[in-house]
């Protein structure tokens, strides 16, 4: 399945609901899962981005939708990025001409 990075931050109405933000995590979680997708790794980080997370969906279109449902809710804003492993990249490599 393809692999994404999601970085994510808090808007205001995220930050006054941070208590909440928990549940909330594993409620999209479960979404995910339900929509065909696999969690690898969610973490909550310090500097620029406030939450980062690593999985995979069957395709862009399932990717997208999750990012767009998650920030629909208001609480984060998020940049999604499509990773690709070393033996993905060597063969993207090989067809450059």
């Amino acid at each position: 399945m393809p692999a994404y990075v999601m970085l994510m931050n808090l808007t205001e109405q995220g930050v006054k609901a941070v208590k909440e933000a928990p549940a909330r995590i594993q409620s999209s979680i479960k979404a995910f899962e339900a929509a065909g997708g696999k969690l690898i790794a969610f973490y909550a980080t310090m500097g620029e981005y406030d939450y980062v997370s690593i999985g995979e969906a069957p395709n862009d279109e399932v990717a997208s939708a999750f990012a767009l449902a998650i920030a629909e809710q208001g609480y984060v804003r998020t940049k999604t990025l499509r990773a690709f492993t070393v033996d993905q990249f060597a063969g993207i490599v090989k067809q450059l001409p």
